[in-house]
């Protein structure tokens, strides 16, 4: 399938919003980690746009054209309002396929290869605040690499206690490459909801290290 509203000058970037009673989401529905959370819908997609660049940035310079569009809102979950983009969409019953299933798992490797980026040029200690409870660099990386090798169940592999990064890695591209079959996360979210937690926390890293 091709890219839906993934954004060109005369087309716009197709958006859904995840309202919690708390916050909101927005989600670029086909640019894997390009997503904000505000209080509002309105200051989501604000903060959404504010990121433009910097997404742009982190996916290798990959320009993303086009005005936002709301294609749709749906109703958030109790980890919406924790603070993590968690409900699927009537979208998601149309998963990508070929060569934009590639394009949208080439993007979660590039927001892999920046979080390394990111954490190698990161001091150890990071400056304190409310974002992330107060972790350092180390403890960051520990979470976002079990988070991952938990999220390989959900999409239909098993990656085993000390893999190495790299090799965990590999075999969650394959696994969303095939479709995430059998897995209980459809193959879009499934690459949405990895490259937001990745690039998240690699931002996080970055504005700690200031």
């Amino acid at each position: 399938m091709a890219a839906r509203g993934a954004g060109t000058e005369a087309s716009p970037i197709g958006v859904h919003l995840e309202a919690g009673r708390k916050s909101t989401f927005a989600v670029a529905l086909d640019w894997p980690g390009w997503c904000r959370r505000g209080k509002t819908a309105e200051s989501a997609l604000s903060e959404l746009e504010a990121y433009r660049s910097r997404y742009a940035t982190a996916v290798r310079g990959v320009p993303v054209e086009g005005p936002l569009e709301v294609i749709g809102i749906i109703d958030g979950t109790g980890t919406t309002d924790f603070g993590a983009p968690d409900a699927q969409g009537p979208w998601d019953d149309d998963p990508p396929t070929g060569d934009e299933l590639v394009r949208q798992v080439g993007l979660l490797k590039e927001a892999w290869a920046t979080f390394d980026r990111v954490v190698a040029a990161a001091p150890v200690e990071l400056r304190k605040g409310p974002r992330g409870g107060g972790r350092d660099r180390d403890a960051i990386v520990s979470h976002v690499m079990e988070a991952e090798r938990v999220y390989g169940r959900k999409v239909g592999t098993r990656v085993a206690p000390r893999t190495s990064w790299d090799e965990q890695r590999a075999t969650i591209s394959a696994a969303l490459l095939g479709g995430a079959d059998g897995g209980t996360w459809p193959v879009g979210y499934a690459v949405r909801r990895l490259a937001w937690h990745v690039l998240d926390h690699a931002w996080e890293i970055e504005d700690k290290s200031d």
